[in-house]
């Protein structure tokens, strides 16, 4: 991660590799009880209450591939962290217009400008330009996810910019 995550946070999102723009499962990634156990202790050593705890469970089951799981506790975050995390979550699936649906009530979300920022010194010149052209757009970003070749260099490109969108997610949730 980009940022320096609450010490009891950096074992559960440091992992060797990426989780994928599907839904498919890496071979690393840890078994859902384990995960549950090290993200429950995580949330009860850490400040986080409410809505950020749930917020921070749900992108772990996310990170980790664990899609349906994130789901449960994802749709019953109202707000527009929550439907964010439901829009990548259907975005993974794949079921590209339910995510769009998601980031339409995602809104004009705070972390936009962030990630924009952040994208655009990673995809200048190249195959993902298209993603910052103006603002930040999540609908561009399912478009180009939805056409990317699995193993490509503009698939890779976009893990690592789904990376950035939930960096910057969980620094606001730990903030």
């Amino acid at each position: 991660m980009a940022f320096d995550l609450p010490h009891q946070f950096h074992a559960i999102f440091n992992t060797p590799s990426l989780p994928s723009l599907g839904p498919k499962k890496r071979a690393e990634t840890l078994p859902l009880s384990k995960l549950k156990n090290n993200l429950e202790s995580a949330v009860s050593q850490s400040d986080l209450k409410g809505n950020n705890a749930n917020l921070m469970r749900s992108a772990a089951l996310l990170w980790h591939d664990y899609l349906d799981e994130s789901h449960i506790i994802s749709q019953d975050i109202n707000s527009s962290d929550g439907s964010f995390l439901h829009a990548i979550m259907h975005r993974r699936e794949p079921d590209y217009p339910n995510a769009k649906y998601w980031f339409n009530r995602v809104g004009a979300h705070d972390a936009f400008l962030e990630i924009f920022n952040r994208v655009k010194n990673i995809s200048t010149d190249t195959s993902c330009s298209q993603l910052v052209e103006n603002d930040w757009d999540p609908f561009v970003m399912v478009d180009s996810v939805s056409q990317a070749d699995s193993g490509s260099e503009e698939y890779k490109l976009l893990q690592q910019i789904q990376k950035i969108e939930f960096e910057v997610l969980l620094k606001r949730f730990c903030n």
